[in-house]
């Protein structure tokens, strides 16, 4: 008997020594596979897509809780190019977002950027809205018309489905804007709701806090550096938020990566329930 026991004992490390270490990984809220996250992006750059650092962040902290995912776009063009240097358009310039967002994956199997018309809300526990002017732009038309604006026909959809399968949603910097369009009397926090200047930086697209409120959501001021206040959570409507670059600071990320780390968290906590 004991001769068996190791045995199988053996055979069990032989196995496991084969496998990657993500195959035994277990995070804060699951094991390796048990939680399936899709993450959507809108091109590639805080002007103009999804921010690299809200992006990147987003899916290390997935990892490092235990969880897959998967990564999807519009397969469109999105609404212009910017120069990152000069702030300012490109002359002429046109990209597709889902081309411009594959630059976040390594592009093989399940890890190359997905059309987001394929995203079916039953094969997966929830979703992440990762911020950037793309959310403006690319997402909705909040750019161009404000608190009436319109979403890109799948992302409206994305997020009906999911709140209609009472599965979270992760929301990064300017993504509440979307939410709130949709969907009815939610709560999220966008950080701060006057643009005050001190030396932890400044906050200069308020203006986007009232547009949720007037869209009917309820906001909520958090303060960044803050741990207890990195993220909002709304457990009625399984909806977390967090400010990360609505905060313009110019070297204080590791708070924006803690936040979008408190924010992952809540995301995993509630898609076990």
């Amino acid at each position: 008997m004991l001769a068996s026991r190791t045995l199988l004992s053996k055979q069990t490390l032989a196995v496991f020594s084969r496998q990657p270490a993500c195959f035994v990984h277990q995070g804060d809220y699951g094991n390796w596979g048990n939680t399936n996250i899709a993450v959507v992006f809108s091109g590639c750059g805080w002007w103009d897509g999804t921010d690299v650092h809200e992006g990147v962040y987003t899916m290390y902290h997935l990892s490092r809780n235990g969880a897959r995912f998967q990564m999807f776009a519009p397969n469109q063009q999105q609404m212009h190019v910017m120069d990152h240097m000069k702030k300012q358009p490109g002359s002429g310039e046109n990209r597709n977002m889902m081309m411009e967002s594959a630059r976040f994956s390594h592009g093989q199997e399940k890890m190359q950027m997905q059309d987001l018309s394929k995203l079916d809300v039953n094969s997966f526990d929830a979703v992440i809205f990762p911020g950037g002017h793309g959310v403006t732009k690319n997402l909705s038309s909040f750019a161009k018309d404000g608190k009436d604006c319109k979403l890109q026909i799948d992302v409206e959809r994305v997020l009906k489905d999911f709140h209609r399968s009472r599965k979270p949603i992760g929301l990064a910097s300017m993504a509440p804007v979307l939410a709130c369009r949709v969907l009815p009397s939610i709560e999220v926090t966008m950080g701060y709701e006057r643009d005050e200047n001190t030396r932890w930086g400044n906050w200069p697209h308020t203006n986007m806090v009232q547009a949720v409120k007037s869209m009917g959501a309820r906001h909520n001021v958090r303060e960044p550096y803050i741990s207890f206040q990195r993220s909002y959570v709304d457990e009625k409507n399984k909806v977390v938020s967090t400010p990360s670059f609505m905060w313009e600071t110019d070297y204080h990320y590791h708070y924006i990566f803690d936040g979008i780390g408190n924010m992952v968290k809540h995301v995993m906590r509630m898609s076990t329930k």
